[in-house]
């Protein structure tokens, strides 16, 4: 009798057709295109977890910027006063800050302020 590695390859193949599920056209269905459109996917998906930090500082610094001109002041001196003033908060949490609790942020802006001059 033959020994094949039939199961072993039929279930890689229908791993690789899992993961595809839900490509359009033959991308789903035919184990070569779903096998290169898998790896293709899989790279993009290293590169948008990367992606994602970098996006959302820009967001964090974008608000952190509107937030701070409406007070008078540029968002570079603002950092930088922060850090003059050992407010150990960072982007993220400032930007929250401003969102949610003008008043406390105003009060950060004044610290950084003072701490510049």
């Amino acid at each position: 009798m033959r020994v094949t590695n039939g199961p072993a390859t039929r279930q890689r193949r229908n791993r690789v057709l899992k993961r595809a599920k839900g490509f359009r056209g033959a991308r789903s269905t035919l184990f070569r295109m779903a096998k290169e459109s898998t790896m293709r996917a899989d790279r993009f998906r290293l590169v948008g977890r990367r992606r994602k930090k970098r996006d959302f500082r820009r967001l964090w610094i974008t608000r952190l910027t509107a937030a701070v001109e409406a007070l008078g002041m540029k968002y570079s001196r603002f950092i930088h006063g922060v850090q003059l003033a050992k407010i150990a908060l960072n982007r993220k949490e400032l930007s929250e800050l401003a969102i949610h609790d003008a008043a406390a942020f105003a009060q950060l802006v004044d610290k950084a302020r003072a701490a510049l001059s």
